[in-house]
């Protein structure tokens, strides 16, 4: 399973993946969800609060594509220990995988914004290289919860606190890794082959947490059939 350079675009094939289940027994690959369309969403770790509140909505969304006959499998990077725990007490109907190194969400093409350094002369070209000043100057309120847009860290410390997440050593390390790693949306029909993408925040930072919401995603399914 290699790098993806750019996000899979509709016609690609989906690479192959072996991923630990946090609330099932056993492996999901691609083998074992082909022959059946399936919805595969790859977030950050529970430290993302806008990725727990999309896990929710897609929750909510299951019936509704089951009865399509589409699968969500929702893809985060954190320890498969770490999520079952938490999953424990906050459980969900969707199948949700663990990737805490993020290889999954690489071999999609699902980008991760990488900090230039102070001192270089390289152009920024977001997602793929921004520099602590632009990032810094972005304001977000997706949710429409914050009594004003705040800056992507800070919303997510508001955030966690009014959900009462703590985060945990586990919690962390993945934050301090993996924390500019955006999220990505895709479908897949039961050949395997990416029928609809989108991709968090690909114009900018005050983007980040903006994800398809329910009639978006069913208007992709829709597509799919046709």
């Amino acid at each position: 399973m290699g790098d993806q350079i750019r996000p899979l675009r509709p016609g690609e094939p989906a690479p192959s993946f072996a991923l630990p289940a946090a609330n099932f027994d056993g492996l999901v690959t691609l083998e074992s969800v082909r022959g059946r369309a399936f919805l595969i969403g790859f977030f950050r770790g529970l430290h993302c609060p806008f990725c727990r509140r999309q896990l929710g909505q897609l929750a909510a969304l299951q019936p509704t594509l089951h009865a399509a006959g589409v699968e969500i499998l929702a893809v985060i990077n954190t320890p498969v220990e770490r999520a079952r725990l938490y999953f424990r007490y906050q459980p969900t109907p969707v199948m949700l995988l663990c990737d805490p190194d993020c290889r999954t969400h690489r071999a999609f093409g699902v980008p991760r914004a990488a900090f230039l350094p102070e001192d270089s002369s390289e152009r920024p070209e977001w997602p793929a290289r921004t520099t602590m000043e632009q990032f810094g100057a972005a304001r977000i309120n997706p949710t429409g919860e914050l009594p004003e847009p705040l800056q992507p860290m800070e919303a997510n410390v508001v955030l966690n606190e009014r959900d009462g997440f703590e985060l945990d050593e586990t919690d962390q390390a993945i934050l301090a890794n993996h924390g500019t790693q955006l999220v990505g949306h895709f479908l897949v029909d039961a050949a395997g082959i990416v029928g609809w993408a989108q991709i968090e925040a690909l114009d900018g930072p005050n983007g980040l947490g903006i994800f398809p919401g329910a009639t978006e995603i069913i208007a992709a399914v829709d597509s799919l059939g046709h």
